[in-house]
């Protein structure tokens, strides 16, 4: 989620270059340069500090109610929400479904946008939610079509739990090609200009890429033996 999250904002970022006549490609213009990054730097340790700050209390509430209760594989929501009858009481489901809920709010939005965003900038359409609809009319179709099966799969045979866990892990996989190849362009002059990133940063980033691709190794070690 976090990572699609900023995919959205970076996204926005770039479509924010087209619509306002002052921004532009930093490569461009370097002198906005500092007044962006600290902008981007700022909304980047909020974002992440909130996703992981929610991350930790789903981990926490987990432990605290599914796994004291020696649950450990949920099949159902309706598992997950009794699991939390101990706490909540009888307003156990009512809590469950206004999480749900909320997170689908949070969700749809973000993951439909990034798959029109990446299927409208891979033909090469005229994408951007600051666009017309009569302006962007395959781009507002891929947003309309893949909220739709969002939908779709609530009313499909699919195992909600088991999809949720399988599009983590093909996120977690797929994360590993883009943080290199991310690691490859935000080190290269010749993309990034004056704004190349430093030694400790490049440092930083692809220790963070290594413990990523060791943690998809081991996970499709252990899943096969």
């Amino acid at each position: 989620m976090g990572l699609f999250t900023k995919d959205i904002k970076t996204m926005d970022e770039a479509e924010e270059v087209r619509i306002e006549p002052e921004r532009k490609p930093l490569v461009r213009a370097p002198h906005q340069g500092p007044d962006a990054i600290q902008r981007i730097r700022l909304d980047t340790f909020i974002g992440m500090a909130f996703s992981n700050l929610v991350a930790l209390a789903i981990i926490l509430a987990t432990a605290a109610t599914l796994h004291a209760a020696g649950v450990t594989d949920i099949q159902t929501s309706a598992q997950a929400a009794e699991a939390l009858r101990p706490v909540a009481g009888p307003f156990a489901f009512t809590l469950f479904a206004l999480g749900i809920v909320g997170t689908g709010l949070l969700a749809v939005p973000v993951l439909a946008g990034s798959a029109a965003y990446a299927i409208g900038e891979a033909w090469k359409w005229p994408v951007g939610l600051s666009r017309k609809p009569e302006r962007a009319k395959a781009f507002y179709a891929t947003l309309a079509i893949a909220t739709m099966l969002g939908v779709a799969l609530n009313f499909s045979p699919i195992n909600p739990i088991k999809a949720l866990y399988w599009s983590a892990v093909v996120n977690g996989v797929v994360a590993v090609p883009v943080m290199i190849a991310m690691m490859h362009m935000t080190g290269n002059s010749k993309i990034m200009g004056k704004f190349r990133i430093h030694d400790g940063l490049r440092l930083v980033g692809w220790m963070a890429t290594a413990v990523m691709a060791a943690a998809a190794v081991i996970m499709c070690v252990t899943s096969i033996f």
